[in-house]
């Protein structure tokens, strides 16, 4: 029978592990609580819960301002530090890698969800001729106006995120080339890193109030969508992207790091977690998204070169919801998706949308006609292509952005080998306690 003080001291240390748990995790807590609260204002209200939007626009406006200088800041001084550009080679090699090959998997996901589930049969869709094509220009103008810009001004915008990042890297590269001349700039550019994650410290103390408001009105939008057969995307995307969400980032974490990989990862990804989803905006998430990684202990060079690279051209939500697209205007035209030809042009397809097509301007436009041109369907079915896009957003971009993080730590892997957790960054110290940005995994007892 146990004695009365082997039950004290069992009490005293669970309610020690609890205060310790809900002092690491009381930010994300907020934030999540926050978002709750929202979603069920937004579901109580509806359409009325709009009223209260201008709050969450106040936050995303500020994580938009911030998401420029932070991404210049961040890789220019990361690829400045780097000892060799053959480890720049490296890191940009492997990321493309581990990009593809998540890319597929998510697709044949989505594929075997589908195939099991036949939730695509009998679908039954009003069509629509679409009034008006977007003009985008030819596919090789797109494809310039993605890596640069005609005036400097515009570099200065999330709007040419790939062109920002290629000006970075090359300001890296150019202070690294340089040597002792370029050291007072290198250090110039480490500081204005630190500085804007600072900021990004600062405005995470408005988060919780921000991101409920926006999705409070987020889904008070979106409810009046989810009716007749779209509500089959709504019941088939969801549950599979969770399921994505939660087993393979789990996998990828552990791959990259084992069991400390995966309480690493899970630790510290509830902020740029609820970011994304609250703004559906792989971009807004980049600034929370680079902090998690520097928790986590993924070396600054690889994080802050694949974080925001990754925000524009890695897309594993997209993957899944391209597939689900094809599957359902398949269904619609009642023609037969699930064969070997159509499947492999659905993979390839999604991965052109979730990476090539992702980094250019009006690249989702493209994608979507990719999907119509390529396996012939007519115009009308551009308008269900995106309804379906506009219900699905939410958890895909969530997808997105998370997924930056895990690919990350597996290219810390790739570099760095099996202990790459365990190695110091001189160049960095970890955050102080008094930011919302502590939450880190408890220490294991």
């Amino acid at each position: 029978m146990p004695s009365t003080a082997g039950a004290a001291r069992t009490q005293p240390r669970s309610s020690s592990r609890l205060r310790s748990i809900l002092r690491n995790y009381r930010f994300p807590l907020f934030i999540l609580t926050g978002v709750v609260i929202g979603a069920i204002i937004g579901l109580i209200f509806g359409e009325r819960a709009t009223v209260i939007k201008p709050f969450g626009t106040l936050f995303i406006n500020m994580m938009f301002t911030l998401v420029v200088p932070l991404v210049f800041f961040s890789i220019s001084s990361a690829v400045a530090g780097m000892s060799s550009a053959t480890r720049l080679g490296k890191i940009l090699g492997s990321m493309l890698g581990i990009f593809a090959i998540t890319g597929i998997v998510s697709s044949i996901v989505m594929i075997a969800a589908l195939w099991i589930t036949n939730a695509a049969e009998g679908v039954q869709v009003e069509m629509t001729q679409p009034e008006d094509i977007e003009e985008v220009g030819s596919f090789g103008d797109q494809l310039v106006s993605t890596f640069v810009v005609d005036d400097f001004s515009k570099i200065l915008s999330a709007e040419h995120m790939l062109a920002l990042i290629v000006f970075a890297v090359i300001v890296g590269i150019a202070t690294s080339s340089i040597g002792e001349t370029g050291k007072p700039f290198a250090a110039f550019l480490s500081s204005g890193a630190e500085v804007f994650l600072k900021f990004t410290s600062i405005i995470m103390y408005y988060a919780p109030i921000g991101l409920g408001a926006y999705f409070a009105a987020l889904i008070g939008e979106l409810g009046a969508q989810l009716v007749g057969d779209y509500v089959r995307v709504f019941l088939v995307y969801y549950p599979v992207a969770i399921v994505y969400f939660v087993v393979a980032f789990t996998l990828y974490a552990f791959l990259a790091g084992g069991r400390r990989g995966i309480s690493a990862f899970w630790s510290n990804i509830i902020e740029p977690t609820a970011i994304s989803l609250g703004t559906s905006s792989s971009v807004a998430a980049i600034p929370a998204n680079l902090r998690a990684g520097k928790r986590i202990g993924v070396p600054r060079d690889i994080r802050e070169t694949i974080v925001p690279i990754g925000a524009t051209i890695h897309m594993e939500g997209s993957s899944l919801s391209a597939i689900l697209k094809i599957a359902f205007v398949f269904a619609v035209f009642q023609r037969d998706f699930f064969t070997p030809g159509n499947i492999l042009i659905g993979i390839a397809v999604a991965l052109l949308a979730g990476m090539v097509m992702a980094g250019i301007p009006s690249g989702g436009f493209i994608g979507e006609l990719m999907i119509i041109t390529l396996y012939g369907f007519p115009a009308a079915a551009l308008p269900i292509i995106q309804i379906i896009g506009t219900v699905i957003d939410p958890p895909a971009t969530t997808v997105n952005s998370v997924g930056d993080q895990a690919s990350s730590m597996m290219v810390a892997r790739a570099l760095d080998g099996k202990d790459w957790m365990d190695r110091t960054d001189e160049s960095e110290e970890i955050e102080s306690d008094d930011t919302p940005a502590e939450a880190v995994a408890p220490e294991n007892s």
